[in-house]
């Protein structure tokens, strides 16, 4: 029987939640509707392969492994899957990407399409998240960033922050029903055709800015992007990652998260909008440095910050551009 929905999940270095995560879909309330599940495991050290491989068995035919041999990271991870859906004569007509240290906690994945079915427009739509152990809301619905919401972002100074709300990338966590510019790809539910049309993520993202990139060039066809509140997922925040910590001390970001956010802005934005929003951020975490230490507060600024977006944000960005035939 042709599936509804295929549910995906990329997996790195963390497979007992990424069995959780399997078995909190699989275990969902009955909704009627037909589901496959694919999880990749992206070359996990410490023997993640082997034990998916175990779990397995008891999943049967309900789960696909995808046991790859590089890191493909978040996108390409999910193309693994999202290209062979696409050459299928039955293939479904969504797809669910949950992370693997996400879980549902509702039936996300039936509200989620729910939704999607009474709204032809909308090409993807995510659900709230909440925070492991406490169940707080996380913020999980954005607005695409630019200049000013770099260099407010970057002050990290209350008044500022407030004079700029609307121009704030992340919504407020606990956030009505309403169509925004992009969601957390933690918990997104997206067609299978829409994607297709926008040739699926951008390879050229290992990690981070890779979903933002995506809606991006979805909403520039036409397509909608939706936050709906009402389908809950639990998330573990960075724990596949290990980037984010709640410390005062931020480690240094790894080169693929600058190296990200410079083709992100390049992409979208050109040579020249990649270089303004590249000195704002510059200048704003001096600012919301110096303003931190009159303040005799802590900064949060990932350590080597700036010497490190000097050299792979900004000395990139100086070379002759590259060429993306991409729409």
């Amino acid at each position: 029987m042709p599936s509804d929905i295929a549910v995906v999940i990329v997996n790195y270095g963390t497979a007992d939640m990424a069995i959780a995560a399997v078995d909190s879909v699989l275990n969902r309330t009955p909704d009627g509707l037909a589901v496959e599940v694919h999880l990749v495991d992206n070359a996990s050290p410490n023997g993640d392969a082997a034990i998916l491989r175990q779990t397995a068995a008891r999943w049967g035919d309900a789960v696909t492994l995808h046991l790859e041999s590089t890191n493909h990271g978040f996108g390409r991870g999910n193309n693994v899957v999202l290209q062979k859906l696409a050459q299928r004569a039955d293939r479904p007509s969504k797809v669910y990407l949950l992370n693997p240290d996400a879980r549902l906690a509702s039936n996300a994945v039936a509200e989620l399409a729910a939704f999607l079915d009474s709204h032809p427009k909308a090409a993807v739509v995510g659900s709230a998240i909440l925070h492991e152990g406490s169940l707080a809301p996380a913020a999980c619905a954005f607005r695409f960033p630019g200049a000013i919401s770099e260099f407010v972002t970057a002050v990290n100074f209350g008044p500022l922050t407030r004079m700029f709300a609307r121009h704030l990338v992340a919504y407020p966590a606990e956030l009505p029903l309403q169509e925004v510019d992009w969601v957390s790809g933690a918990s997104m539910m997206a067609r299978l055709d829409a994607l297709i049309e926008a040739n699926f993520f951008d390879p050229d993202f290992f990690l981070y800015y890779e979903e933002v990139d995506l809606m991006h060039r979805l909403k520039r066809r036409g397509w909608q992007v939706w936050h709906l509140p009402q389908a809950k997922v639990v998330h573990v925040a960075g724990a596949a990652t290990g980037v984010t910590r709640l410390t005062d001390e931020r480690p240094p970001l790894p080169a693929y998260w600058y190296e990200s956010w410079r083709m992100y802005f390049e992409k979208q934005h050109g040579r020249s909008g990649a270089r303004r929003a590249a000195q704002a951020r510059l200048a704003g975490t001096a600012l919301g440095d110096l303003l931190a230490r009159l303040r005799g507060r802590p900064t949060h600024t990932p350590q080597n910050f700036a010497a490190d977006f000097r050299r792979l944000v900004l000395g990139p960005l100086r070379q002759p551009p590259v060429r993306d035939a991409r729409a």
